[in-house]
């Protein structure tokens, strides 16, 4: 089973509202980093579990029935009747920008030792997302990836939204010390460039490799993926499309990745650091198709593995 350990929250999707001569309203649609990647991986036919605290409230029973209606195992999620974090989304040429509400909420109260998450038979665990900004979540979820680091593959997307990052001293010093525990490291640009400035991507990669990172990815929207192991520094192309809207874009790249890994049998510890160009080329390729699936149709809707 694959765990996706994060935020499951109500995306706040603009639309028009045509009687009101084009003036625009919101719809509620479940999203988040790590839920958007759980739906991705269920519906790719990946044994998947969430990971986090959903509240009992109206979102948070819509939140549920959609895991469950992709296939998303929910027992891991600690219900409270904490309210559920927004993010109400602006686009800007179809790319996505946030505004988040989320003190005080279910997703931002969760502490892991309210859930029994197993240590057996778990093969690997994805984090990332805003859950990583604010305690109690973030150092709840810090602790879970530390106690399953020498036992399950790590994957760690940070998806950094900096307008809402409030103690930066403290969210740098933890991702990093993450990023060191982590096998699967995956950045877009963006987020590499708010980390280091003034680094360059193939030096910090190279870095984490040493500190015992198996696989080290940098996304570049249009302009496809690198990666970089002990051996190989590749980098692999994306079809060109018409982009709706970004909306779980990396989040459906991080499914497609870990499913690909999966199906090759290479979603473990000793096989991916040994992983041949072949192979990190496939999965590369393969993540990059699911998220331009998922860019294709609005909001964060990747698909079935029958549609690719």
């Amino acid at each position: 089973m694959i765990l996706c350990c994060g935020e499951a929250l109500i995306d706040m999707l603009p639309v028009e509202i045509e009687q009101n001569g084009g003036e625009f309203g919101y719809c509620p649609v479940p999203g988040g980093a790590i839920f958007n990647t759980a739906i991705a991986l269920a519906r790719l036919g990946s044994k998947t579990a969430l990971v986090g605290g959903v509240s009992d409230d109206l979102f948070g029973r819509q939140l549920i029935d959609a895991m469950e209606k992709s296939g998303v195992d929910t027992r891991f999620c600690f219900r409270s009747d904490l309210p559920t974090p927004l993010a109400f989304v602006a686009l800007s040429k179809g790319k996505a920008n946030y505004t988040f509400y989320d003190q005080g909420s279910a997703m931002r109260m969760f502490q892991a030792n309210q859930l029994s998450v197993p240590d057996e038979n778990i093969t690997a665990l994805q984090f990332g997302g805003i859950c990583l900004l604010e305690d109690p979540a973030a150092l709840s979820y810090e602790k879970l990836l530390m106690r399953m680091a020498s036992k399950s593959v790590i994957a760690l997307d940070p998806n950094i939204r900096p307008n809402f990052v409030i103690d930066e001293d403290c969210y740098r010093a933890r991702l990093l010390r993450m990023i060191a525990a982590s096998d699967i490291i995956k950045l877009s640009d963006e987020d590499f460039l708010w980390l280091y400035p003034e680094a360059s991507f193939e030096e910090m990669a190279s870095e984490w490799v040493k500190l015992g990172a198996a696989l080290v990815i940098q996304t570049l929207g249009g302009k496809g993926s690198m990666a970089i192991t002990r051996r190989v520094n590749i980098r692999v192309a994306t079809e060109t499309i018409e982009v709706v809207d970004t909306v779980g874009a990396g989040d459906a790249y991080n499914a497609g990745l870990l499913y690909q890994l999966e199906t090759m049998g290479l979603l473990s510890k000793k096989m991916l650091k040994d992983i041949s160009e072949t192979n990190i080329r496939s999965a590369l390729e393969f993540a990059s198709k699911v998220a331009a699936y998922t860019v294709k149709r609005a909001g964060a809707n990747p698909p079935y593995l029958g549609a690719l």
